[in-house]
């Protein structure tokens, strides 16, 4: 059954046309406006009835501009997800649907003056949402079944002495109320003020998660800075002499993310260390040249 949703699902997003580079920028104007318009509208910044239409409208644009943008990436979601699908214990379907989630994200953070690719700036999101998912999965813990009843038990006389009491009660004090040992209530009451970082705050749907630093969190924009710059020396490389491309490629690790040595590039080649740094030297010229558009600071 898995199997078949799946087909199904990528037989539908196939049905939509990728975007250029002019659409992207046009869809994310109209976001932009969309986005200003709502901000407007709900402060009651307008004049008159004309110009509240006039908001309205722009509004419903950039909701259909959102709409089409996210429907012309679902399929940059999938392939995503299938970097994850058989190491991460999740159902595909569920990663795509993290992944989602991430192009949702990516598609109101978008900035289309920045002059990135959208699908660049967009595999940060959906990894990062993809990944954060997996990672969430692997610290959940389950609660035996058997605390469960105990669980409850302690929470009822936990209340019923509180109130009685007028301050929070003792765990011996539960105890003898629920009926159990004081270590099933120090288990109980450790499980009960676990809090979920899902849990809402406040009234605009935000989540305590939202307000705790991730310690661990790069940037998004300097990440799509790199991957633009890796992407463009790929490029590049790509348009040297074959054996010249190849060592530059093999020495900063474009084909598996891990970079040679001199020497290992040389036993490939069966060319001296010596050799294998001219012929890098050379390649390095080669892009500097302005043809090439290469900034010297990407190169270093």
């Amino acid at each position: 059954l898995t199997t078949d949703l799946v087909s199904q699902y990528l037989t539908s997003i196939g049905e939509y046309e990728l975007l250029t580079a002019e659409n992207e920028v046009d869809y994310a104007q109209k976001i932009e406006a969309g986005q200003d318009a709502t901000e407007r509208l709900e402060a009651n910044d307008f004049k008159d009835k004309t110009e509240q239409l006039m908001l309205r409208r722009k509004v419903r644009h950039g909701q259909e501009a959102k709409d089409a943008f996210l429907t012309a990436n679902l399929r940059l979601v999938v392939a995503n997800a299938r970097r994850y699908a058989n190491t991460s214990g999740i159902d595909f379907l569920d990663l795509i649907q993290e992944g989602n989630l991430g192009l949702i994200r990516a598609v109101e953070k978008f900035d289309w003056r920045k002059g990135f690719k959208f699908s660049t700036y967009a595999t940060w999101w959906i990894r990062q949402a993809i990944t954060r998912a997996i990672a969430d999965k692997s610290r959940t813990v389950r609660i035996p079944v058997h605390l469960h009843d105990t669980l409850a038990a302690v929470r009822a006389a936990q209340a019923s002495l509180k109130a009685e009491l007028g301050r929070e009660p003792k765990p011996e004090e539960i105890a003898e109320e629920a009926g159990v040992n004081v270590d099933k209530v120090e288990l109980a009451l450790g499980v009960a003020d676990t809090v979920s970082l899902e849990q809402p705050v406040g009234e605009d749907g935000a989540q305590l998660g939202d307000f705790i630093e991730d310690e661990d969190a790069v940037d998004p924009v300097r990440v799509t800075e790199e991957m633009d710059i890796a992407d463009s020396l790929r490029k590049s490389i790509e348009r040297l002499p074959n054996r010249e491309g190849r060592i530059l490629a093999l020495r900063y690790g474009f084909y598996d993310g891990v970079p040679r040595t001199l020497e290992e590039i040389g036993d490939e080649f069966n060319l001296t260390r010596e050799r294998i740094r001219q012929l890098e030297k050379l390649a390095l010229c080669r892009l500097r040249h302005p043809s090439f558009g290469i900034r010297e600071q990407d190169l270093i």
